[in-house]
């Protein structure tokens, strides 16, 4: 018998041949897989070492399940997967971004959510399917929800969440705002094109006192040189029923001295999502930054 990180250990009944109990593998004590087991039961949420005996398989999430021949020999069943680069699931990827944005380390959030280092690290760089109670663990950790971690709302504008029986509507300080813009991120500029005004997301970066962007040449967003534009960034949380915003106004222009471009491209935390082929950068020296925060009434 051998197991992942995150597979589940199901012990049969004796009788009738229907699941007794099951549970999670949150920590393997051999590096082959082989037992003993530490579980997280599904029905107590208690780890308990374990020694699977005769009536104990291993359920294999995101592997083939595994099969034994008559002899009872694992046949090829339960090896490790294929050395090669991490390769997580779209949980996995949320919940490292959602750990790195807040400064946790791996060891740090294990702990609040009362797993182990190297579970959270199979999480993070495998694609898995926790329990429901490790997600609502997991999403408390992190400060955030078991949907927002699945992704269930990644389609829906945000939002949604109910408004605050008192809000608060507060300016914020210039350098508040520049705080909040951070390094890089993705934002919003208006621009008026042939056809009308329009608002493109963008990727940005945040250069000295400059936000920059990159483009094509023939698209929307290169409309924006020449002239003064509008540059938002903000954030919502549906959960909390809170957010901020800041608005940036200054001119936009193209980026034609060297060393700025080489330093822009550089720095450069990601590539455009929109795809290859934007290698102009505009940049916005804002001449107006402004902010607002909504947070509950101080009682």
């Amino acid at each position: 018998m051998r197991a992942h990180l995150g597979d589940q250990l199901v012990i049969e009944g004796p009788a009738t041949g229907a699941p007794r109990r099951d549970g999670e593998i949150v920590r393997l004590h051999h590096e082959d897989g082989t037992p003993p087991y530490d579980v997280r039961w599904s029905d107590t949420q208690a780890v308990t070492l374990v020694f699977p005996g005769p009536d104990a398989h291993i359920k294999h999430l995101g592997h083939q399940p595994e099969t034994e021949t008559e002899t009872g020999a694992g046949a090829g069943a339960g090896a490790p997967p294929p050395a090669g680069a991490p390769d997580p699931g779209d949980l996995g990827r949320r919940v490292a971004t959602e750990r790195t944005r807040r400064g946790l380390s791996r060891e740090e959030t294990a702990r609040r959510a009362r797993m182990a280092p190297d579970y959270l690290a199979y999480l993070e760089e495998h694609p898995a399917d926790p329990s429901p109670a490790t997600l609502l663990r997991l999403a408390a950790a992190l400060g955030t929800s078991v949907q927002a971690l699945r992704g269930s709302g990644v389609d829906l504008p945000p939002g949604r969440g109910t408004a605050l029986l008192h809000p608060e509507l507060r300016d914020l300080a210039p350098q508040e705002c520049r705080a909040l813009l951070s390094t890089h991120g993705v934002g919003r500029i208006a621009v008026t094109t042939p056809e009308g005004p329009a608002v493109v997301p963008v990727n940005y970066e945040v250069l000295d006192d400059t936000i920059a962007f990159r483009t094509a040449p023939d698209s929307v967003p290169a409309a924006a040189v020449g002239s003064e534009i509008a540059f938002e960034v903000d954030h919502v949380d549906d959960a909390m029923s809170r957010g901020w915003s800041v608005l940036a106004v200054g001119p936009a222009r193209v980026v034609t001295e060297p060393d700025q471009g080489r330093r822009l491209t550089e720095r450069a935390h990601t590539a455009p999502w929109a795809g290859d082929g934007r290698e102009m950068w505009v940049s916005i020296r804002p001449t107006r930054l402004t902010g607002r925060r909504i947070t509950p009434a101080e009682q």
